[in-house]
């Protein structure tokens, strides 16, 4: 009997080997466990993915950029006319404010992510324009009559005097999205200082230290890795230049909230229906609101990526919270 206890403990043994191997690291390669003290989450590093959520439903990382990517393709046409219906009009206004807080000057460079149809860019080239004409009504009166110091003698022969013109890239990783907002710059006749470019939030194709301004109105909540596309944001950036970010929030008071809630839940995703014929893309973004950060954290976010003098501003109390910072 002492025979075939010995052969069962060896063949157990050898079993439990084969299921725990430990790697150079020291870390066993069957399952890993990632615990925090207020989850824990387990997961396979060979079969297992991680997960992530989509609104409300919980699906592998991998699966919600094609998800997201069909829920933007199925209501791109369709777009702007729903922001209009879903904000009462609401949502120019909250851009409107982007705007203003960014302050563009002539020359600036801005990278407007998941901007697909246009609204930023075109804000922005319209913005940029028109301080371009104060500084020419300035400069054509100082010639009428001109100050102490224009009376000086001009030192400034041979040096360059062409200024870098101001240009706004529209970046989305949708293809119908952008074909959209190409479709409304040949309908306003925009063509000069904007291209449209095919990109993904967390791997930009843009080279470091490319832009002045990095905008991205409404999209962060659809990263599946909001610290990665943060990040990337930074990197493109050049020194002293303004990450500017207008998303959905955390409402600040109580009544307004519960409105919102029954608003959100019970009329958009009909107004979904009704207007684009898509009920589950805009109860998808019902939700992904939600699941968002609230203000407070999504600040500490953007300091955790690199980001300094990061603040924030409730619009609408806290409807919508454009937040910003600068790279060092």
């Amino acid at each position: 009997m002492a025979v075939p206890i010995r052969l069962l403990f060896r063949r157990v043994f050898r079993f439990s080997h084969r299921n725990i191997n430990v790697d150079s690291s020291g870390v066993a390669g069957g399952f890993i466990c990632s615990c925090r003290p207020s989850s824990c989450r387990c997961f396979s590093d060979s079969t297992t993915e991680r997960s992530t959520h989509f609104g409300f439903e919980t699906v592998p990382e991998a699966e919600k950029a094609t998800r997201v990517y069909k829920v933007f393709e199925n209501v791109a046409q369709k777009y702007d006319v729903m922001n209009d219906a879903m904000s009462f009009g609401i949502h120019r206004l909250w851009k409107d404010a982007l705007l203003h807080v960014m302050h563009p000057q002539p020359g600036a460079q801005l990278l407007d992510m998941a901007g697909g149809t246009g609204d930023i860019a075109f804000r922005f080239l319209e913005y940029v324009c028109f301080q371009q004409e104060k500084r020419r009504r300035r400069a054509a009166r100082s010639v009428q009559a001109p100050s102490w110091q224009h009376l000086e003698p001009d030192t400034s022969a041979g040096k360059e005097d062409g200024p870098v013109r101001s240009r706004a890239v529209v970046c989305d990783i949708n293809k119908e999205m952008l074909s959209v907002g190409k479709q409304k710059a040949d309908g306003m006749g925009i063509h000069e200082g904007l291209s449209w470019v095919v990109g993904d939030a967390e791997e930009l194709p843009f080279d470091d230290d490319q832009f002045d301004i990095y905008t991205i109105a409404f999209g962060i909540r659809n990263v599946t890795h909001i610290e990665q596309a943060l990040q990337e944001a930074l990197r493109v950036l050049k020194p002293g230049g303004r990450f500017i970010c207008l998303e959905f929030s955390k409402v600040t008071n109580p009544l307004l909230a519960r409105i919102y809630d029954a608003y959100s839940f019970q009329a958009i995703p009909v107004l979904g229906e009704v207007i684009a014929g898509d009920w589950k893309s805009y109860q998808y973004l019902v939700e992904s609101i939600r699941k968002f950060p609230d203000q407070e954290e999504f600040k500490q976010m953007i300091e955790d990526a690199g980001f300094y003098c990061v603040q924030y501003r409730n619009l609408t109390a806290g409807v919508v919270a454009l937040h910003s910072g600068f790279k060092l």
